[in-house]
């Protein structure tokens, strides 16, 4: 019981952080805000999945599908540190 509620504590914190950095970047425009939302938005369905995995599917196993978005969100933020460059107004 504690354990679901943690990870439904974790898909919301996931979710916040993505909604706060989009945000972010619609206001200023800094690209990395976007490339870090962007992740974030693949690491909430990754922890929005993790949840129906444990939770209600106990007995699927969706790990693989799971790592899935968080795979393209780290490829995402990594794309945007490595080949994303700055601009200088």
């Amino acid at each position: 019981m504690v354990a679901n509620i943690v990870y439904i504590l974790c898909a919301l914190t996931s979710i916040s952080c993505a909604v706060l950095l989009l945000r972010g970047y619609a206001a200023s425009r800094v690209r990395m805000l976007l490339w870090s939302g962007l992740c974030f938005s693949f690491l909430s369905l990754n922890n929005i999945l993790l949840v129906i995995d444990l939770t209600f599917l106990p007995e699927v196993d969706l790990s693989t599908v799971r790592s899935i978005p968080a795979i393209i969100g780290l490829c995402l933020l990594l794309y945007g540190f490595i080949w994303d460059e700055p601009r200088h107004e």
